[in-house]
């Protein structure tokens, strides 16, 4: 039981930090401006994390690099935990089993990066029908515009219905599904 509460207690905790520190980087990635309520709370929520890694590690071409390491250090610290708590460890082998803990770490963030554009095409296509003029509406359509951009030059509209939200969930699904796969593949490696 305790074994149960303490791996819960490392997941929940884990995931709120690399799922803030992942919004965070697709944030500066696609240009949302921070300048809204949920912006706010990303940069309150990880600024402990990003302010001292972005000392070390520089950007690249844009990309905020120590966001995204951080996000991948916490997502293997916290599989490492998990393993930990399960009764495992870094065993006879601790480099095999680094990598092991970074690749499954680095699917993880592919997985959450892919949940948090489900998530950011839900609440647009939600607030496009309900309240087209909420203070973050434009936040999530900087979001899905890029990705839903390319689907609307080749869907049509259907009755003043736009599919093309619904087209890509579907795409997304199916990513997650082939990364899953992946992941298993990648697995029997190590």
């Amino acid at each position: 039981m305790l074994v149960q509460i303490g791996q819960l207690l490392v997941d929940v905790v884990a995931s709120f930090f690399v799922f803030l520190l992942l919004a965070r980087f697709h944030f500066q990635w696609l240009r949302v401006p921070f300048r809204n309520p949920v912006g706010e709370f990303i940069i309150a929520g990880s600024n402990w994390i990003v302010r001292p890694a972005r000392k070390v590690i520089p950007p690249l071409a844009g990309l905020d690099l120590a966001t995204l390491l951080a996000a991948l250090l916490l997502q293997a610290l916290a599989l490492y935990l998990l393993g930990a708590l399960a009764g495992g460890g870094l065993g006879n082998e601790p480099g095999r089993m680094i990598a092991v803990l970074l690749v499954g770490a680095a699917f993880d963030l592919a997985r959450y990066s892919l949940y948090i554009l489900i998530f950011a095409v839900i609440v647009q296509a939600v607030l496009s029908w309900v309240n087209q003029h909420s203070p973050v509406q434009p936040l999530f359509d900087a979001m899905t515009r890029p990705f839903l951009r390319p689907l609307r030059r080749v869907i049509p509209v259907l009755g003043n219905v736009d599919l093309s939200p619904l087209v890509l969930l579907v795409l997304l699904q199916i990513a997650l599904i082939a990364l899953a796969h992946l992941r298993g593949a990648a697995g029997g490696l190590f």
